[in-house]
C-alpha cells in the first residue's frame, strides 16, 4: 500500500516500529512519553474512512501503544487523542501523563516549546519502546 508521512510528522517525531495497520512514531518532546499511530494509508483524514476491519485494528493497536506506555513509563492517565487541526493526515496521539508534568492537567497540544531528547536517552528510548511494541521484551 501506498503510504506517505506528512511533513510535519516527519519533522517532529521518530520512528518506533510498524504494526500492521499503523506506524508507531515517538514526539521528540523529552517532557512527555508521547507516541504517534499513523494508519499506513495514503489520502485518511478521519477514522471512518478506514474500513470496519482497518478500524479495529486500530482500536487494537491504540490498546497495545497503551499497554506499552503503561509498563515502560507507570503514568498517571494515558491520554488518546486524534485532532488533526495542524496535520489533517489520520494520527492519533497517546500520551503517557503524570501529576508533575509541565502540562498538568491540561492538554499537551501547545504547552510550551518542545524539549528534543538528548541523542544518548533518544536511542535508549527508542529501543525500549521497539522492542515493547514488537513483543521482543
Amino acid at each position: 500500500m501506498s503510504f506517505t508521512l506528512h511533513p510535519r510528522l516527519a519533522q517532529d517525531s521518530l520512528p518506533v516500529a510498524d504494526l500492521p495497520l499503523c506506524q508507531v512514531r515517538l514526539m521528540n518532546d523529552a517532557r512527555f512519553p508521547w507516541l504517534l499511530l499513523v494508519p499506513r494509508r495514503d489520502g485518511l483524514r478521519e477514522l471512518h474512512q478506514l474500513d470496519a476491519g482497518e478500524r479495529v485494528r486500530l482500536i487494537e493497536e491504540i490498546a497495545l501503544v497503551s499497554r506499552v506506555l503503561e509498563l515502560v513509563y507507570r503514568p498517571d492517565k494515558l491520554n488518546i487523542g486524534a485532532l488533526g487541526n495542524l496535520v489533517p493526515q489520520l494520527h492519533v496521539h497517546v500520551v503517557a501523563r503524570f501529576q508533575s508534568d509541565a502540562a498538568w492537567p491540561g492538554p499537551v497540544w501547545g504547552s510550551g516549546a518542545a524539549h528534543p531528547y538528548p541523542a544518548e536517552r533518544l536511542a535508549q528510548t527508542l529501543e525500549r519502546l521497539r522492542q515493547r511494541c514488537t513483543g521482543q521484551s
